[in-house]
């Protein structure tokens, strides 16, 4: 592509959305769109497979889309021999090729590449201009003022104010059914083997295909395996699948949100964040879809939940991110300081909630809710790895991964490093809640029953050294109270035989 253009648009591979402002506002008879695959976003954390090659499909179908309707694409493949491998390097090599008046780009989702943006300028010598990303329901200065003055950034409350605000399942300003959520119906876990319909997956086009070889080659050492892959990569594709959650399994997604089975990575959950964090999907498109759902397709119960997850959970961790500010990142509120155990990368552990959930991970990409706080994310907590070392985990293991809501969500509510931003207290749980919400236990070698001995299992003995460790901390927490009294209660030849067992179980797994 050679010639001068007016602006140069630059489009991110989680900004794939045909009307986003930056085209909105553009005119394609002037105007540029560059878009680069460079190997800093798939190396920066060790990346899955089926993370990047999510990525790079998704944004190869929005590319070939435009160059449809007469955009001017400069796209810029990851073996283009002249491909500088970075953001800011490709945006230099763009505008000397092309000569733009200005380069014009949405907000990112990550404060590693607005940190990056805001040095454009003074390497191309162009004025460069951020417009906001309207994708979200929420602005950052938005949530910013709800924020102010607020001694604690209760989630619940957001939520609520957000459903009156966007008229999400409220009629003459009270909740729908009667109550803003209904969080006691939704705890059910499945007695007897469950029968779902799986959710609807997309077979890869041709160009897809090649890609997915492509990765292969690309990445030999990465993580993650590519055969499962089956995302939807385009907006139609997107739109089917959420018309296929809201047709076959919203109905019963409440009631059973948080339960897990063995071999079953879906159940009743919409598998959408892929495809809204890459802006194939609207966040209004989903809460209109599940909302017309109800009374006749789905009960409220199921639809509050996934209203919750999308206007309340969503919108409330991409606030956090922007308004605790970029060190956000580095906070370590319980100091932790072990490894991430070397199972988190192959999924071989005689644990088997954490060898399925990992597995599945592997697999997959993916993992819902629970399993990312209860399992995964519960045991490292307990366990006392550094939460960069879990938050990075968390970004590129999972094909949905975009800091502004992996950070919030791992760092915050899964390892309680910010001391009590996103949650109120630690999601600290024994073996006993993962018996209670799976049939993971049946098939362990491990006794959920027990706190020590060969047979005890690891999340008993880590979840009592963890209170142990933290009790003064979390003294005057009134959430904490009903826990820390077990501990109290405990003799000290009880307390040492505890501690002393998980520091030789954290010792076994690597973790120090």
């Amino acid at each position: 592509m050679a010639g001068g253009v007016e602006r140069l648009l630059v489009v991110l591979g989680d900004q794939l959305d045909a009307n986003a402002r930056l085209l909105r506002e553009a005119d394609r008879r002037r105007d540029a769109i560059l878009m680069m695959e460079v190997r800093e976003e798939a190396s920066h954390v060790p990346s899955h497979r089926q993370r990047t090659a999510l990525f790079l499909a998704a944004m190869r179908h929005f590319a070939a889309a435009r160059s449809a309707e007469g955009w001017r694409v400069r796209y810029v493949t990851l073996d283009d021999p002249a491909n500088m491998q970075s953001f800011s390097g490709e945006v230099e090599r763009a505008a000397s090729d092309l000569a733009p008046a200005r380069i014009v780009v949405t907000h990112p989702g990550e404060y590693r590449v607005l940190n990056a943006i805001t040095s454009w300028e003074g390497i191309i010598r162009r004025p460069v201009e951020v417009v906001a990303d309207e994708h979200f329901l929420v602005a950052p200065e938005e949530f910013g003022a709800w924020a102010r003055g607020r001694q604690a950034l209760v989630m619940e409350y957001f939520y609520r104010e957000q459903r009156r605000r966007h008229g999400v399942l409220v009629s003459r300003g009270k909740p729908v059914g009667g109550a803003w959520n209904f969080d006691v119906q939704n705890r059910e876990s499945f007695r007897t083997a469950p029968r779902v319909r799986p959710p609807r997956r997309f077979a890869p086009d041709a160009p897809t295909r090649a890609l997915l070889d492509a990765v292969e080659r690309w990445f030999p050492d990465a993580p993650g395996k590519l055969r499962r892959f089956a995302w939807p990569v385009t907006p139609a594709q997107a739109r089917a699948a959420l018309n296929d959650f809201v047709e076959h399994r919203l109905a019963a997604f409440g009631r059973y949100q948080d339960a897990m089975w063995t071999g079953e990575p879906f159940l009743n959950h919409s598998l959408l964040s892929p495809a809204l964090n890459l802006k194939l999907l609207s966040p209004r498109e989903c809460l209109d879809a599940a909302t017309a759902a109800h009374p006749r397709r789905a009960p409220i119960n199921s639809v509050e939940a996934f209203v919750r997850q999308i206007l309340g959970w969503r919108e409330f961790i991409r606030g956090v991110y922007w308004h605790e500010g970029l060190q956000y990142g580095e906070r370590n509120a319980l100091a932790a300081s072990g490894r991430l155990p070397p199972f988190y990368w192959s999924g071989e552990t005689d644990m088997h909630c954490l060898a399925q959930a990992i597995g599945q991970v592997l697999e997959y990409g993916y993992g819902h809710h629970i399993q990312r706080l209860m399992v995964t994310g519960n045991f490292a907590l307990l366990a006392g790895v550094h939460p960069r070392a879990v938050s990075d985990w968390y970004l590129g293991m999972y094909v949905d991964g975009v800091d502004w809501v992996t950070l919030p969500n791992t760092l915050g509510m899964v390892m309680h490093a910010d001391g009590g931003v996103v949650g109120t207290k630690p999601y600290a749980a024994s073996g006993k809640y993962i018996q209670r919400m799976s049939n993971y236990c049946a098939g362990c070698r491990y006794d959920p029953g027990k706190r020590t001995g060969d047979a005890a299992c690891p999340f008993n003995t880590f979840y009592w050294d963890f209170l142990i460790s933290h009790r003064e901390r979390f003294r005057s927490n009134r959430r904490m109270a009903m826990m820390l009294k077990h501990v109290d209660r405990m003799d000290p030849g009880e307390m040492r035989a505890i501690q002393q067992a998980a520091a030789k179980t954290r010792q076994k797994l690597g973790v120090t």
